[in-house]
């Protein structure tokens, strides 16, 4: 099924506000508090833990009041995480904004929902392009008709999940059922896949029973039962093996009700999920070595614990910053439960992590919320000759934001500086819409999505969108890519006001003039120009034509009307153009001056 969505639209007003009442007229905090003995005071109120002897109708009732806060709630300020000790539950849960739906089991299928892990697009008529900041890991989902819905857009990763049955990735009927994902990992479809109108998507290391399905650019990398590589017809790039990576860090509960973080161990040319066959190797860290933070503490309170040596967990909620959260030390965790949004409020950087081996940061949601922040997320500092191959540091589910709730803006959301760094699922937004007085080409101004200075750079699932430069600027050598999804910035005043030299526009994905090592696979870069305002850009990727630098599975779309404009070429002065009016071109490849269509 082709799709011809304008995604966004500008959404009006004021949040909603966080009073609404969960089930039987009690208090998110209130419910949170009593509903449950295990969970330690700290995690804060907006951790709802949920064990089986509450019964499912009361877990029913409280998942169904979060839900109704948040179904809608696109830039409000309420954040959720739902946790399920282990066990069994008859319940269906809808996933709303900011809504963190995860199993406490050391595998998923210790935390069983007889029902339904749902997200659909009834709130937008149908359209589900707009359900971003959502999560679900670590629970098996046996869906009683055999089908589970996951309609996501960015920022809605679904990992380390069992699916005992069918999944579909687009909306219910009625309305226009498109969508705009997605992400899966480490995660299990006993039955088929089904993406339905997606226009792109990321699957990597999980087992399917099957594969149906593609619009523009489905990407699968060490993953069983993937569809054969058949790029463009249909769009299917297949990778057999995931080359480096370890998975995500997720929140546990032992035996005797005490609570730790499991890291997983780092794997190599791997394919299928790190539980399937039994538990994953990793190890376990005490939530006592944690600090766990809540909103209102100070990167000061921060900063002073991470100096103690104690590893960092950010309860749910919004966390406005004066100055930048210091990682020094190896091996630290630093992870995020539904969707911690960190803002920074005086220019500063949020999160800067030293050039040191094995952190992890996960899950968190950075913000701009002053007029000029330089770097809102570093690693490492300037070029360095140390390597950390035996133990790199991850980025997991890191999300910018520019614009849309508050205004702001940035020069760099993401700078990679050390080497060996792997990014798993990074969106990088210059937001297009959202409340009043936040969105504009001079309101929330932002450069780069992410300059990657750094060696032996692995990114899985890079979404950068509407920056006003490169969205992508890649100096560092032997980068890899898996999945690139891309779109210009919708809000171009004038030509004139987005050239470079002889230039018009910039390329969404940039490599180094100088840079002679680097290999990307399954890449998408569309454009709506949505002033009718005539705008081109020259090329969608542009990189040094040199044997050792090697695009795979490109492709660029067009979807502004005539009038609006397009991309003039796919990568330097290669590919066909799309212009003033829907338009698809795909390229199977390109190095070293040369073009494969």
């Amino acid at each position: 099924m082709s799709v011809i969505p304008t995604r966004r639209t500008v959404l009006r007003g004021a949040a909603v506000a966080a009073t609404v009442p969960l089930a039987g007229g009690i208090s998110a905090a209130t419910a949170s508090a009593s509903s449950h003995g295990h969970k330690p005071e700290g995690l804060g109120h907006n951790v709802l833990v949920f064990d089986p002897s509450m019964g499912d109708a009361a877990i029913q009732a409280q998942v169904d009041a979060v839900f109704a806060i948040q179904e809608s709630n696109q830039f409000g300020d309420e954040r959720y995480a739902l946790a399920f000790m282990p066990g069994t539950y008859n319940v269906d849960i809808n996933v709303g904004f900011y809504t963190h739906v995860l199993g406490l089991g050391a595998a998923p299928d210790d935390v069983v929902i007889n029902g339904h892990v749902t997200v659909d697009a009834q709130w937008f008529d149908g359209n589900g392009t707009q359900n971003f900041w959502r999560a679900a890991e670590n629970v098996c989902i046996v869906p009683p008709d055999g089908l589970n819905r996951w309609a996501v857009a960015q920022a809605g990763p679904m990992r380390r999940v069992h699916v005992k049955g069918n999944m579909t990735l687009w909306p219910s009927p009625p309305g226009n059922q498109w969508s705009s994902g997605g992400f899966l990992v480490d995660s299990v479809v006993d039955g088929y896949v089904e993406s339905g109108s997606q226009q792109q998507w990321i699957s990597r290391n999980d087992t399917f029973g099957s594969w149906t399905g593609a619009n523009w650019n489905m990407v699968f990398v060490g993953t069983q039962g993937a569809p054969a590589q058949s790029f463009p017809t249909p769009p299917y790039t297949t990778v057999d093996r995931t080359p480096v990576v370890r998975e995500k860090p997720f929140l546990t509960v032992d035996r005797h009700g005490s609570y730790q973080v499991f890291v997983p161990s780092l794997r190599r040319n791997s394919t299928g999920t790190t539980w399937a066959r039994g538990r994953a190797g990793g190890r376990s860290i005490p939530l006592s070595r944690f600090f766990v933070a809540r909103p209102g503490d100070s990167a000061t309170e921060i900063n002073r614990a991470l100096a103690r040596g104690q590893h960092l967990l950010f309860t749910p909620g919004i966390y406005d910053l004066s100055s930048t959260i210091r990682v020094t030390r190896p091996g630290t965790v630093v992870l995020g439960l539904g969707y911690t949004t960190l803002r920074s409020t005086h220019g500063n950087t949020l999160i800067d992590v030293a050039d040191v081996s094995g952190v992890t940061v996960a899950g968190v949601l950075i913000e701009a919320a002053s007029k000029h922040t330089p770097v809102l997320l570093r690693v490492g500092e300037g070029r360095s000759r140390r390597r950390h191959d035996d133990d790199p540091t991850v980025l997991f589910d890191v999300f910018a934001r520019i614009g849309g709730a508050i205004a702001g803006g940035a020069g760099i959301s993401v700078q990679i500086d050390s080497n060996d760094v792997i990014c798993d699922h990074l969106w990088l937004w210059r937001a297009d819409h959202g409340l009043d007085d936040t969105v504009g080409w001079s309101v929330n101004p932002a450069d780069t999505g992410i300059v990657v200075n750094g060696d032996h750079v692995t990114t899985y699932g890079l979404f950068v969108e509407h920056y006003q430069k490169y969205e992508v600027l890649w100096n560092g050598e032997h980068g890899r890519t898996y999945f690139f999804q891309n779109e210009n910035p919708y809000d171009v005043p004038t030509q004139s006001a987005w050239v470079h030299g002889s230039t018009k526009g910039y390329a969404a994905y940039k490599v180094g003039d100088h840079v002679r090592d680097h290999l990307a696979w399954g890449l998408g870069s569309y454009c709506f120009f949505n002033l009718n305002a005539d705008i081109y850009n020259d090329r969608a990727y542009e990189v040094p034509d040199t044997p050792g630098v090697v695009f795979t599975d490109l492709m660029t779309v067009c979807l502004n009307g005539p009038g609006g404009g397009g991309l003039l070429h796919c990568i330097n002065n290669s590919g066909d153009p799309v212009q003033n009016g829907f338009g698809v071109y795909n390229m199977k490849g390109y190095t070293n001056g040369v073009a494969s269509a």
